[in-house]
């Protein structure tokens, strides 16, 4: 009989949450075959069996936390060691430029369909809420984007409020990482309004914000930068991390070398499809050396924003509306662009800060480079 426990899943991740298990007590299984679905930080992976035998007991249950090491299940094989099992790429002599340039990211996995409502479109905590209220999914109507089912629906449907339950999955991730935030940095903000009148009606801002902040980090490299409290460490090239919104909570992919423009378009396409559909690999969620929040797609001006460690910076875009401002003397109404930059003051200066946010202004009110009609 040989315990098999949760192994090293990498990129320094020390436990999982257990999401739904791929076999069952007495199943026969076999070397690689999927065993369990486990969500890290904001990523879901499967972990694959280390070797063929038959289950014998399953030794974590569904939602449980289980950490690096601990029992998962107990597998008949005949031997009497764990020699555990790999899930992706394990980085332990390479330079962390070489990590992050090279890491194998782990094999995402699909949330697990629940018996009932397999169809439905609905994140694993959903699910786990749903089963624990009783409710069917295939008799909820989810409100979310594209008709996904969110935990609203889910205690909608269970007859109302209910008593607060401890953060799950992404949420716990957030948690953890805003409570790490708040305890270490130093944030200011500046802001800054963009004209961006010259731009084409069908203009990307996602893009162009991109590309002004890959502009804005050659200029002004303190911004491109870590910080662990003691020792700043400027990087030699740009991992944005993008935030992306979702049912389950707020998700940031990264997007790698964004100085390279070649198919910057649809990896940032990728990138936030991968966040949104739970796909992302824990090793696409790590290593981002500034951050840009677009939350003006939903709402807001201005923010003061927070900032991540050990970066030490991230831009904001706020909504786009039309200002009254002066023009050679005149008023006239014109297209603008809010910005918002935080940065952690132990290690930015003002000047660094406002020559950055200077510089992404030049970027983004340059007019569009193709010829299709303005607004």
């Amino acid at each position: 009989m040989t315990v098999f426990n949760l192994p090293d899943l990498g990129e320094g991740l020390t436990e999982a949450e257990i999401v739904s298990w791929q076999v069952s007590e007495g199943d026969h299984i076999i070397a690689d075959q999927p065993l369990v679905s486990v969500e890290t930080d904001k990523a879901v992976v499967e972990v694959p069996a280390p070797y063929s035998g038959t289950v014998k007991a399953l030794l974590a249950k569904t939602g449980d936390i289980v950490k690096t090491g601990a029992p998962l299940l107990e597998i008949d094989t005949g031997k009497d060691v764990d020699k555990g099992a790999i899930v992706g790429e394990l980085e332990t002599e390479r330079p962390k430029k070489e990590q992050h340039e090279k890491a194998a990211p782990a094999k995402p996995a699909k949330a697990a369909a629940s018996p009932a409502g397999k169809h439905a479109q609905a994140s694993p905590a959903v699910r786990k809420l749903a089963r624990d209220k009783g409710v069917d999914l295939a008799a909820v109507t989810g409100s979310g984007p594209n008709g996904a089912i969110l935990t609203s629906d889910i205690l909608a449907a269970a007859g109302g409020q209910v008593e607060g339950e401890e953060l799950r999955g992404v949420r716990r991730a957030m948690a953890r990482a805003m409570t790490r935030a708040g305890q270490t940095v130093v944030p200011a903000t500046i802001t800054e309004r963009v004209d961006i009148d010259a731009w084409a009606s069908d203009e990307n801002p996602t893009i162009r914000l991109v590309q002004a902040v890959a502009k804005a980090c050659r200029k002004e490299p303190a911004l491109n930068a870590w910080f662990d409290g003691t020792r700043r460490q400027l990087r030699d090239h740009v991992d944005l991390g993008l935030a992306v919104d979702t049912p389950d909570g707020l998700i940031v992919p990264v997007v790698r070398h964004i100085g390279d423009s070649k198919g910057l378009t649809d990896r940032i396409k990728q990138a936030e499809l991968s966040a949104r559909e739970r796909t992302a690999a824990p090793a696409d969620l790590q290593g981002a050396t500034i951050t840009l929040s677009n939350f003006g797609t939903l709402g807001g001006e201005f923010g003061s924003l927070v900032v991540s460690p050990p970066q030490v910076a991230i831009l904001g875009a706020g909504r786009i509306s039309d200002v009254c401002v002066a023009v050679k003397g005149k008023a006239e109404a014109r297209r603008t662009l809010p910005l918002s930059l935080t940065f952690d003051h132990r290690a930015v200066t003002g000047g660094e800060a406002a020559r950055f946010l200077k510089e992404c202004r030049a970027e983004l009110e340059k007019p569009s480079t193709t010829k299709r009609k303005k607004r």
